[in-house]
C-alpha cells in the first residue's frame, strides 16, 4: 500500500467528477486517511462525495482566501493527528470576466485578475505555509496545474494564473525542500469536470489539447491524473 498509514489534506473535491474526487478515492485505496476541505455552498456537495468515498471522510470548511480560516485548520489538523504527510491543492477560479470574452485578456479588470490570482496561485503558498509546520519528517504538497507554456483558447488570466501557479511551486520547492517538503504540480489536461465545463469555449480547448496529448487520452477519465498525483 503506496500511502499506508499516511494522513492527507485534501482541497477542491466538488463533485463525484472532480480531480480532487478521484485522487482522494485512490489515495484511500493505497491506505491514506484523508480530510476534505470546501466551504460555503460547496461544502454539502463536498459532504456529499465525502460520505461516498470507499472510507467516508470529514470535511472542515477552508476558504483558500481567509488567513483565519488556515489558522483554524493548523489547529484542527495539529489536534486530529497531530502531523501531516501530503496535501492537495485543487483549488482554481477565476471570474466570468477573465475567461473566454471576445476581447480576450484586454476584457478583465484588477479587481477581477487579483481575484483569479489570490484563488489560483496565491493559495498555494497559503496551504503549503499552513500545512508545513505539520511536517517535522518531511511531507509533499501536489498542486493540479494546465500547461501554461502556450496561449490557449478561451483560458485568459486563467491561464496567466496557471503560469503564476507555476512560479510559485518552484518557489516553494527551493523554500521549503531544506525543510524535507516537497512542492510538485501535475498538469491535468482538459478534463470535463465541472469547472471545465464553466470555461467558455472549453471544446476549443479540448480540440486544441487533443492534438498534441499521448494516445488514447480520455477527456472523461480522471484516474491517471489521480495515480500521478497520488
Amino acid at each position: 500500500m503506496l500511502l499506508d498509514g499516511k494522513k492527507l489534506v485534501v482541497t477542491g473535491v466538488l463533485t463525484k467528477d472532480s480531480i480532487a474526487a478521484s485522487v482522494a478515492r485512490m489515495a484511500q485505496e493505497q491506505g491514506a486517511e484523508l480530510l476534505l476541505t470546501s466551504f460555503g455552498r460547496g461544502m454539502r456537495l463536498t459532504q456529499r462525495v465525502a460520505k461516498q468515498l470507499p472510507v467516508p471522510a470529514d470535511v472542515v470548511e477552508l476558504d483558500v482566501t481567509d488567513p483565519e480560516h488556515h489558522a483554524a485548520l493548523a489547529v484542527e489538523l495539529g489536534s486530529r493527528w497531530g502531523k501531516v504527510d501530503g496535501a492537495l491543492h485543487a483549488v482554481g477560479f477565476a471570474p466570468e470576466a477573465c475567461l473566454g470574452q471576445e476581447s480576450g485578456v484586454l476584457a478583465a479588470e484588477w479587481a477581477d485578475v487579483a481575484t483569479a490570482m489570490h484563488v489560483s496561485a496565491y493559495s498555494l503558498k497559503s496551504l503549503a505555509q499552513t500545512v508545513a509546520p505539520l511536517m517535522p519528517d518531511g511531507g509533499s504538497v501536489v498542486g493540479l496545474d494546465f500547461d501554461a507554456a502556450q496561449a490557449w483558447p478561451a483560458y485568459d488570466w486563467m491561464g496567466v494564473a496557471k503560469a503564476a501557479l507555476e512560479a510559485t511551486s518552484r518557489y516553494l520547492a527551493r523554500d521549503l525542500g531544506p525543510l524535507g517538503v516537497r512542492v510538485n504540480l501535475v498538469a491535468a489536461g482538459p478534463l470535463r469536470t465541472l469547472a471545465a465545463r464553466s470555461i467558455p469555449g472549453f471544446a476549443a480547448m479540448e480540440d486544441a489539447w487533443g492534438r498534441r496529448a499521448p494516445l488514447g487520452w480520455d477527456v472523461r477519465d480522471a484516474d491517471p491524473v489521480a495515480r500521478a498525483t497520488s
